[in-house]
């Protein structure tokens, strides 16, 4: 009797079992990692380690101009309504007599 006979053929199963859970695992692993890329916004890579996404097309770099644009626009905006905020709210928390006192001085002519 040799090897073959007294281990290798005994244990096929297990081997092949083994053999499976190892290529399962490493087929997972594979997946988790490209979720993992997908979700914090790396970029995916071919098999020649070349990104696939993003591609820095010209629609692509019209579409950040104008993102930017729009984002300085709302940033102007948000600064105009903290200011109008701020003037209501030291309306509210003020004395009634010190608003309405303001009011009057800039109601009298100068």
């Amino acid at each position: 009797m040799d090897a073959a006979d007294t281990f290798l053929i005994p244990n096929l199963p297990w081997i092949i079992a083994c053999g499976m859970l190892l290529g399962g695992l490493a087929i997972g692993g594979w997946i988790f990692t490209t979720w993992l890329r997908i979700r914090n916004g790396y970029p995916l890579e071919n098999s020649w380690g070349k990104a696939i996404y993003p591609k820095n097309d010209a629609e692509a770099i019209e579409r950040i101009k104008l993102l930017s644009q729009e984002n300085a626009q709302l940033r102007a905006e948000l600064g105009s309504v903290k200011d109008r905020l701020a003037n209501v709210e030291r309306i509210v928390t003020d004395e009634s007599h010190r608003v309405a006192s303001e009011i009057e001085k800039l109601r009298l002519p100068n």
